[in-house]
């Protein structure tokens, strides 16, 4: 392949993450380790890295998540989010990251991608540390569109078990959008949405009486009504 002119070879292509679960009831990021001395000497980042040259930006950012996060991509759901090339976002030299929105249940992580490690661990959202480069950007924007979708889609369904109870359910919205919801108003919307297959089995084993347990319909993310 023949190479630019070196006057345009002026940045180099990186991929992002921003991998959302949910665990007790508490919405969590997946964060690496970052050691980059002097910028960046012992702090956390998102996962992230380098584009290779026989990679799109997607196949970049499952590979990431493997290989810095140690979560299996596999199990993951994940959307381009936008381009973040801020001139000063990497003080090192000039990097343009392609950042992306991803979600998996906790239920499905095995106990290794469950547990933390000296290279990947499991951040509540809300005490994130200040994190490397420009990543504190990436997880607010990242958290936003996140907040943002769940009211007009079924995003949500790519975060929480394949099945689960209406209390369950509105457990999740509330750990994603950050408020309490009113119980009987939230069973009237998700009635309204129709989205929801009522099961032939109830949730036992627990302190509550047994409930109802319920999956979406469509494992396709669909648009709906304002939620």
């Amino acid at each position: 392949m023949q190479r630019a002119p070196e006057h345009l070879r002026f940045a180099v292509l990186a991929a992002d993450v921003a991998l959302f679960t949910i665990r007790d009831k508490k919405l969590y990021v997946r964060l690496m380790r970052v050691n980059r001395p002097p910028h960046f000497p012992d702090t956390s980042g998102l996962p992230g890295g380098l584009i290779r040259e026989d990679e799109t930006a997607e196949m970049a950012a499952t590979r990431i998540l493997a290989e810095r996060g140690h979560i299996d991509a596999s199990k993951v759901y994940i959307e381009q989010l936008a381009t973040f090339s801020e001139v000063t976002r990497d003080p090192r030299s000039r990097v343009v990251a392609v950042a992306y929105l991803a979600l998996v249940p906790w239920e499905t992580l095995s106990s290794i991608e469950q547990s933390d490690s000296d290279e990947a661990f499991w951040q509540l959202v809300e005490r994130a540390p200040k994190l490397a480069y420009d990543h504190d950007h990436v997880l607010r924007n990242a958290h936003e569109r996140l907040r943002s979708r769940i009211s007009y889609s079924t995003l949500i369904c790519k975060i929480v078990p394949k099945e689960f109870t209406l209390s369950e359910l509105q457990a999740a919205y509330e750990s994603l959008r950050g408020e309490f919801l009113d119980k009987r108003n939230f069973r009237k919307k998700m009635d309204m949405l129709d989205v929801l297959t009522p099961l032939k089995k109830k949730r036992t084993g627990v302190r509550a009486r047994p409930a109802l347990l319920y999956r979406f319909t469509s494992p396709k993310v669909l648009i709906t009504p304002q939620l």
